[in-house]
C-alpha cells in the first residue's frame, strides 16, 4: 500500500486531498515534526532533505508535493494525457508552488503580486469551473489548495476577486477536500 509521510498542517495534506480525489487506498505517516522525525536516518533514506510530503509507493520514492501529484495523475489518473496536457499539468503545478505560494505567502511581495496572481485566476473562473475547463484535475489540487490556505493561515480581503473565493468555496465543498485539507487546518 502507498504510504503518505507527513506532518501535522504541512502540506502533505495537498497530497492526501489528491489520493482521496482518486481513490486510491493509502496510508498516512505522520511524522512529529517537533520531535525531529522528518531528520531521523529512516526518513533522511526516504527524502534526504528531511522534509515533507513524500510517497513511497512500492519500491518507488518520490518527495516535492508537487512531484508527487504529477506522479499520481499519471500512474493513477483516469485518463491518460498526451504530452501536451502532461506540460499543460506540470506549468500550473509548477505555478502554484513556485509562483502562487510564494506571491501570496511572503509578505514583502503580496502587495504586489496578489493582483498580478488573483486577478487573471479571477478571469479563468468567471468563465470556467475549474482551471482547465469543465472538469476538475491535478492542476486544481495544486493552486486550490494554495487558494485554500490563505483563509486558513492569512487574514486577506479577497473580496475584489469574487470568481476564485467562488472556486475556493466549490473546492472546499469536495468531500475529499474535507477528508484532507479541511481536517488538519
Amino acid at each position: 500500500m502507498l504510504k503518505l509521510y507527513g506532518g501535522a498542517r504541512s502540506r502533505a495534506s495537498i497530497v492526501q486531498w489528491y489520493l482521496e480525489e482518486l481513490a486510491v487506498p493509502y496510508e498516512f505517516v505522520k511524522l512529529d515534526m517537533q520531535a525531529g522525525e522528518h531528520l531521523q536516518p529512516e526518513y533522511l533514506a526516504i527524502n534526504p532533505i528531511g522534509k515533507v510530503p513524500a510517497i513511497v509507493d512500492g519500491d518507488f520514492q518520490l518527495w516535492e508535493s508537487g512531484a508527487i501529484l504529477l506522479y499520481l495523475a499519471d500512474k493513477y489518473g483516469k485518463t491518460s494525457v498526451s504530452a501536451e496536457e502532461r506540460a499543460v499539468f506540470s506549468q500550473w503545478v509548477l505555478f502554484a508552488n513556485a509562483t502562487l505560494g510564494p506571491g501570496i505567502f511572503v509578505e514583502a511581495s503580496r502587495e504586489r503580486e496578489m493582483p498580478r496572481l488573483l486577478t487573471p485566476l479571477n478571469e479563468i473562473f468567471s468563465k470556467q469551473p475549474f482551471l482547465l475547463g469543465n472538469e476538475f484535475t491535478v492542476v486544481d489540487v495544486a493552486v486550490g489548495s494554495i487558494l485554500n490556505y490563505i483563509p486558513i493561515m492569512l487574514k486577506l480581503d479577497l473580496s475584489s476577486y469574487p470568481a476564485v473565493l467562488n472556486y475556493m468555496k466549490q473546492l472546499s465543498e469536495r468531500p475529499a477536500f474535507q477528508k484532507s485539507i479541511s481536517q488538519r487546518a
